[in-house]
């Protein structure tokens, strides 16, 4: 099992959720979550002030899935998110020791 941890432009979260149903993922967690990378904030202009935000608002997706569904879900996420400019966010990839459904009690691939 992986941990796939997206995170993505907020105005693409619909797009990215959309393909990732339609290729039958039936669990994502979401955030809400603020942060810089290279791209360092933004510089704006309101009423002739300049201005910076050096925190960018931005979406974490989490999904944990069964190995053989790593490739096409990373494709669906890649293919929706990205826009061509700095910002369009990252993706992280770790291996799960164990899932538990709690109300069954089962575990591993079963219990995603």
């Amino acid at each position: 099992m992986k941990r796939i941890e997206a995170i993505i432009r907020p105005e693409k979260l619909q797009e990215v959720k959309t393909a990732l149903v339609n290729i039958g993922v039936t669990g994502i967690t979401l955030e809400d979550v603020r942060g810089f990378g290279r791209q360092k904030g933004q510089t704006g202009t309101y009423r002739g002030i300049s201005y910076t935000v050096e925190f960018l608002s931005k979406s974490r997706m989490v999904l944990v899935v069964s190995d053989e569904r790593v490739e096409p879900i990373l494709a669906a996420i890649t293919q929706t998110a990205a826009t061509g400019t700095i910002g369009d966010g990252k993706i992280f990839i770790t291996p799960v020791e164990q899932a538990i459904r709690i109300r069954t009690g089962e575990t591993g691939d079963v219990a995603l």
